[in-house]
């Protein structure tokens, strides 16, 4: 019964802290994704947005 999915096996350490920075890489990755869409719509749209023009 070692592979039952309901109690899953421990990582090592440090596998512990490959995964931890994998999920902070891709944390940040999608974060500046985000931010990058945010931007380039907003600089795209620019002044159109108050005149009610796109």
């Amino acid at each position: 019964m070692t592979d039952d999915p309901k109690f899953p096996q421990r990582l090592d350490p440090a596998a512990e802290k490959i995964r931890r920075r994998r999920s902070i890489a891709i944390a940040l990755t999608l974060g500046f994704m985000v931010l990058a869409f945010y931007v380039a719509t907003f600089v795209h749209l620019g002044g159109n947005v108050a005149k009610g023009t796109f």
